[in-house]
């Protein structure tokens, strides 16, 4: 229960800072202290840049595509106060979702999907067998590695495409809808975003990735001599 619990604040909690936080903070800048709507915009967006920037130290790695979104919020927040157009910092969020989504696309082809660095911990839920399980068949070498690596590869390409039409979206609404309307409406493409990502990826990908990697599981347990899985099984239990 309390490594579910820890794996759900550690999902939820770069939503809070890149929705929440600047949501409230836009409302409490504008309305509560009366700034105007650019220095509002520009104020609650230092959280989700500053989240990035921590994400890159902390992890000590070159993550370029965290410092790729990094260098995009930050050019985008200054071209936004050198032209004074706050639409131009709505649509700075759509470029950011663009880039992670062509990110994304650019891993698949590749043959490295960015998306299985995601889906991966939440399949394998830190049990050896099934860790073993998904190397043996990501190696090309199971009976199934064929459609496991097809589906795995389709779920970042699903993520891809949500992402860029969620920037679409982003940029059509900064420059069409009022200002006030569109930094609330930007927390609900999110969700959207979020819920046709996990629904549509589900479907075409994530089920039949679970049942191949169930039946990698019972196959190799199968695999092993009835003393020696019962000697395993054993030693588990003391």
């Amino acid at each position: 229960m309390t490594t579910k619990t820890n794996t759900t604040r550690a999902h939820l909690a770069p939503l809070i800072v890149d929705v929440a936080v600047p949501l409230g903070s836009f409302y409490l800048l504008k309305d509560g202290f009366g700034t105007s709507t650019l220095a509002a915009l520009a104020w609650s967006s230092v959280g989700p840049a500053l989240r990035t920037a921590w994400s890159v130290v902390r992890e000590r790695t070159a993550n370029g595509l965290a410092l790729l979104i990094l260098v995009v919020n930050v050019v985008g927040l200054v071209l936004s106060l050198v032209s004074g157009d706050p639409r131009l910092m709505l649509a700075k969020d759509g470029a950011v979702s663009s880039t992670v989504g062509i990110g994304i696309l650019v891993s698949v082809a590749l043959g490295r999907p960015m998306m299985t660095a995601a889906v991966r911990p939440l399949m394998v839920r830190g049990d050896a067998a099934r860790d073993a399980a998904w190397e043996r068949l990501v190696s090309g070498t199971r009976t199934g590695s064929a459609v496991f690596r097809r589906k795995e590869r389709l779920f970042s390409v699903v993520w891809g495409v949500v992402l860029l039409a969620e920037c679409v979206a982003r940029v059509v609404g900064a420059y069409t809808l009022p200002v006030d309307t569109m930094v609330w409406l930007g927390g609900v493409f999110v969700a959207v975003a979020m819920t046709i990502g996990f629904t549509v990826s589900g479907g075409l990908a994530v089920e039949t990735m679970k049942r191949l990697l169930a039946d990698e599981v019972k196959s190799a347990e199968e695999a092993v001599p009835a003393p020696a899985r019962a000697l395993a099984l054993a030693g588990q239990g003391s």
